[in-house]
């Protein structure tokens, strides 16, 4: 980067008319996201990052041959905002879908033999699709199955503009209508420990009916999971950085943004270490905590709510063993510590041997203790669920860690996120805990994004790109003063996301 002022001008060749520069703070899918919707709309756009790389919290790292993902992450059919980002950095083939949903539950406290069941789905109208699954679901009693249907239809009617959702927790509404402790685990936590990375009595109502509502009962094929078969960084700094390339963005990486500042010509000033680039709108997509520190004065009225939103951590667990020990691609566990593990074998480029990943959300207890602890912790567990591996010899055991891995979904957060726009013209707010009114996934993030941009581009007198994902109306009411537009013909969407963090032997 040279030294001295410069603006944050395109990479094209043809004349850029003035008030239309941008500069993204964040590389993450949120500031990816919306720097491809500025400068598909003719913005000229600086993208500056302060890791080495793009993608934010799901990304990728080189262990000795292995490349390894901080930690699983998984999206849904309903997800269209994800969805929409894959297709607009050609990656979609790369994380496809299931067919129809099928997702295999091991209870260990079950006799071996007679542990798997399975929730899956049947081609037929909600809430039918789910109808024999759950009929057949060998870890809930006949009577908690047909009163979790009568939940899930509860959920269903449920609206998710009401904010008195946001002060009531999920799990005493669950338990105000019938759900056993024993649903809690098998069924209600199954889902939702893994998509909002809480349990249901520590999360907000609202968030969970419309994880619930969206993702299971919006559509007969909405709950289709669909994962990258290659490492995230492929898709979220390789071909996320190709496609900013081609989109003329001028990216930045190991760029620290010290302080964002009004100039004396109403423009912004974000400065870097040895030089300020100047800017007629910046979007700041970082984590809240960043963005109460370059926040500049007035530009929210209660800028320390963005300190009140809690965070919680993920844990993920890497094993390598010297032979295949799981015939199924994924699979959750029940009666055991263990959560979710997946195979990342071909992912991760190991030619011999298999290697799982286990996706620990809820990790409080777990995030600091040492590798030693939870290897002496979690093999045995594997043992006990996967019989091949009693035989097995574990090639490499490490952890990755995220103590921030997402933001707390607890009663009253809704009240505490911002939406895109602040009281500062010309600067935009962006990222998975921002008002999107999705929990903390992929496809929020992407959302925050698109909303940031919107709200951008309308400040610059610039049209929103054709192409460029539409916001369903409810979303856009979370952004203070914009206005609805035209419903997408998409359903409403949700997004997962099992995170990690850096690794460590």
């Amino acid at each position: 980067m040279s030294h001295g002022t410069r603006s944050a001008g395109p990479l094209t060749d043809g004349p850029v008319p003035a008030g239309r520069h941008a500069v993204v703070v964040g590389g993450g899918l949120a500031g990816v996201t919306a720097a491809l919707a500025l400068a598909d709309a003719g913005v000229g756009v600086t993208l500056l990052e302060s890791r080495p790389r793009l993608g934010g919290l799901a990304f990728s790292f080189r262990r000795g041959d292995l490349t390894v993902d901080n930690g699983q992450h998984v999206y849904l059919r309903c997800c269209t905002a994800y969805r929409w980002f894959l297709d607009r950095i050609d990656a979609a083939a790369l994380a496809p879908l299931q067919d129809r949903l099928d997702v295999p539950v091991l209870d260990v406290d079950r006799p071996e033999g007679r542990r798997l069941g399975r929730l899956r789905r049947d081609a037929l109208p909600v809430p039918l699709h789910l109808g024999r699954s759950l009929a057949t679901y060998p870890h809930l009693s006949l009577a908690d199955r047909a009163r979790a249907v009568r939940a899930a239809l509860a959920l269903k009617g449920l609206d998710l503009a009401d904010p008195a959702l946001d002060t009531q927790d999920f799990g005493g509404w669950l338990t105000a209508h019938g759900q056993s402790a024993r649903a809690v685990e098998a069924l209600w936590d199954l889902v939702g420990v893994a998509t909002l990375n809480a349990v249901a009595s520590d999360t907000s109502l609202s968030l969970a009916a419309m994880v619930f509502k969206t993702g299971l009962l919006s559509g007969p094929s909405a709950a289709d999971i669909g994962w990258a078969r290659v490492p995230l960084g492929e898709l979220h700094d390789r071909l996320a950085r190709k496609a900013l390339d081609s989109a003329g963005v001028r990216t930045e990486v190991r760029t620290r943004v010290t302080s964002v500042s009004v100039n004396g010509n109403g423009g912004w000033g974000v400065r870097v270490p040895g030089e300020t680039i100047h800017a007629d709108a910046v979007v700041l997509a970082v984590p809240q905590r960043e963005a109460y520190d370059l926040l500049p004065a007035g530009a929210l009225d209660a800028p320390e709510r963005l300190l009140d939103i809690g965070t919680a951590p993920i844990l993920n667990v890497h094993v390598v063993y010297d032979r295949k020990v799981l015939a199924r691609p994924f699979f959750a566990a029940l009666g055991t510590p263990v959560q979710w593990v997946f195979d990342r074998t071909d992912a991760s480029g190991l030619k011999r041997g298999q290697y799982l990943a286990l996706s620990q959300s809820v990790a409080q207890d777990d995030i600091d203790e040492p590798v030693a602890a939870l290897r002496e912790r979690y093999l045995p567990e594997l043992e006990r669920l996967l019989p091949r591996t009693r035989e097995a010899r574990v090639e490499d055991f490490f952890v990755t860690r995220e103590r921030t891995a997402t933001f707390a979904p607890a009663p009253g957060v809704g009240r505490l996120r911002p939406g895109a726009r602040t009281k500062a013209p010309g600067l935009y707010l962006a990222g998975a805990w921002t008002a999107t009114g999705w929990p903390a996934t992929m496809e929020g993030a992407v959302r925050s994004g698109v909303g940031a941009a919107d709200a951008a581009l309308s400040a610059l007198g610039r049209p929103r790109p054709r192409h460029l994902f539409a916001l369903e109306e409810a979303a856009y009411s979370t952004f203070p003063g914009d206005t609805p537009r035209t419903p997408g013909h998409h359903p409403e969407d949700t997004g997962v996301a099992l995170r990690g963090g850096p690794g460590e032997g």
